[in-house]
């Protein structure tokens, strides 16, 4: 099995790729994925051109697959970990993207949350099953592309809860839109911190870093929306320096 993995990774997320491109350039359904989110004007939408993370995520996928390929990868515990999961998820990326582009709000939802737990069991298997402590190359080529993906398919299901909901008029227990949202950025901003405290993995925080801004953005007529994001932007951004940054405590006796 470990020989074929690297072909079976590289082309399922080869088929991911052309199935991207194909479905916005055609675009799937006479609309893109942007015509399709404009629709429905939900708050905590990101400003467009936070969705250019993508290039990013695929980027880091792409130097996972080649990882695999090589020797030392071919080895890895955390390569193995990923085992049949990575395949699940490429699955599942297409299928919400052609579930998304027909309009199926409901199915889109049912996928997202699908490739979400998929993506979790992924992440946690790679860090559970690596020798500690973590190889350099594991680090780049296989922790930070399923950090960075599972960050933003978190603000990606959020969203595209939000969307469905939008599109059956729901009412929110009778909360205004402001209110909502804002508790909901919240309780995202929870989610991430607790994220980066549980793993020690500060790139999924940027992610949400990354998001809040993109949202206080696309809400410069929502200020207390955008004032909420970029607050907790600055508070998972201070939050990560201070993981990050080595802080040497004085002795209060020298």
């Amino acid at each position: 099995m470990r020989s074929v993995l690297p072909f079976i990774n590289a082309i399922d997320l080869a088929l991911v790729l052309v199935l991207n491109y194909w479905f916005e350039k055609l675009p799937l359904g006479g609309k893109t994925t942007g015509q399709i989110a404009a629709q429905y004007p939900v708050l905590i939408q990101p400003a467009g051109y936070a969705f250019g993370i993508w290039t990013v995520i695929y980027a880091l996928l792409i130097g996972f697959v080649v990882y695999t390929f090589t020797k030392e990868g071919s080895q890895s515990r955390s390569v193995q970990a990923c085992s049949l999961y990575f395949m699940l998820s490429c699955i599942f990326n297409v299928w919400w993207l052609a579930a998304f582009h027909l309009e199926k709000l409901t199915a889109s939802v049912i996928i997202m949350f699908s490739l979400l737990f998929t993506l979790i069991i992924l992440y946690t298997r790679i860090r559970s099953f690596s020798k500690r402590p973590f190889a350099l190359a594991d680090r780049i080529f296989v922790f930070l592309p399923f950090s960075l993906y599972l960050g933003w398919i978190c603000v990606a299901t959020i969203v595209n809860v939000a969307v469905a909901l939008y599109a059956f008029h729901w009412n929110r227990f009778g909360i205004s839109d402001e209110a909502w949202t804002i508790f909901m950025l919240i309780i995202a901003a929870m989610l991430a911190s607790w994220m980066g405290i549980r793993y020690n993995d500060q790139a999924v925080v940027t992610v949400f870093i990354w998001a809040f801004i993109a949202i206080g953005v696309s809400n410069d007529s929502h200020l207390v929306i955008a004032y909420t994001a970029y607050f907790l932007a600055l508070l998972l951004f201070i939050r990560t320096l201070y993981r990050v940054l080595p802080i040497k405590e004085e002795d209060p006796f020298s």
